[in-house]
């Protein structure tokens, strides 16, 4: 059996790259530039573009026509986004994916790939049977405004499994690739769901919870830019940890909760029995009585990547506020 048959992921298979874009001109064209030097030249994109103000279109426009050529030609679509933010706009580009889309890449606006980028997750993504729904994500170079480097992204320790994704995203968006398999049960995911509290979470979560596989590089693959107008940003320092922690008994990481549950029970039906398992203790401990919530908490197995992160959760049982 040739090793095509056995993972499903040839060589050549196209990889789709989704990009949601809104007013990101300042960046846009770092960022296509950046695909434009991939080492795996196997790539087309499609960009979803949110009502931009600025001249994003011109330059997604001007991309198109320059890459409908050349020896590796690239194919680009440009759809227009829902106008409901970031989280709809890129449900909007999953729900659009082609049919038979081999690997399905995240990307945000003002990033700049490393031109291995592709090619890694591809490589790691082979390595899995044809059938075996998978996500791909890696670290990141964490940057200025003006790509000077800072430090690289936080190194998490502990397995991915949907134990954890019910309470804590671990891998950016923005190194994101999905394999077929994974591909097909989110195309149909996102129609149930409508929203969630944050895409990249929402992946982890809906990945997991059906059976998948978290493939998780340690190396950094793109510079993420951090600046005043990145939509979610990145904060490994220890002020950053106290903060989540108080983040986690907070109100806003409890009407998260509320927003995932919602989008979870949506696909339950195609949840394995663990993680239904596991969702339906998760919802029982924010709920009831106290002794009943803790009792609940601790049967659901869930855990974040820290223990204070874990032991904030408890916290949060304790006062009402999962």
């Amino acid at each position: 059996m040739t090793r095509q048959a056995e993972t499903g992921v040839n060589e050549s298979a196209r990889i789709v790259i989704l990009m949601a874009v809104y007013n990101g001109a300042a960046h846009l064209a770092d960022q296509l530039e950046s695909f434009a030097v991939q080492s795996d030249p196997n790539w087309d994109l499609i960009a979803s573009d949110d009502g931009s103000k600025d001249e994003s279109p011109d330059i997604l426009a001007r991309a198109a026509e320059r890459w409908k050529h050349g020896s590796s030609p690239h194919q680009v679509t440009v759809l227009t986004g829902p106008r409901q933010g970031l989280v709809r706009n890129f449900f909007h580009l999953i729900a659009n994916l082609p049919e038979g889309t081999a690997l399905a890449a995240l990307s945000d606006q003002d990033d700049v790939w490393f031109p291995e980028k592709l090619a890694r997750a591809r490589a790691a993504l082979a390595t899995l049977p044809e059938a075996q729904p998978a996500l791909y994500c890696a670290r990141s170079m964490i940057c200025d405004a003006n790509l000077r480097a800072h430090r690289v992204s936080r190194l998490f320790r502990r397995p991915p499994s949907f134990r954890n994704a019910l309470v804590q995203s671990v891998g950016g968006g923005n190194t994101m690739v999905l394999n077929r398999a994974a591909i097909e049960i989110v195309r149909v995911a996102v129609t149930e769901a409508r929203e969630a509290a944050v895409h990249d979470w929402w992946l982890y979560q809906i990945v997991t919870a059906c059976g998948g596989k978290i493939l998780r590089d340690t190396d950094p693959v793109l510079h993420y830019r951090q600046h005043g107008r990145n939509a979610i940003g990145a904060n490994t320092s220890a002020r950053g940890r106290i903060h989540r922690m108080l983040f986690i008994m907070g109100r806003r990481f409890s009407a998260w909760n509320d927003v995932n549950l919602r989008a979870l029970a949506a696909s339950r039906h195609r949840f394995t029995p663990e993680a239904a398992e596991v969702l339906d203790h998760y919802a029982e401990a924010r709920r009831g009585p106290l002794w009943k919530r803790l009792k609940a908490l601790w049967a659901s197995g869930v855990y974040r990547q820290s223990r204070s992160g874990t032991f904030a959760l408890f916290l949060a049982c304790l006062i009402g506020r999962l």
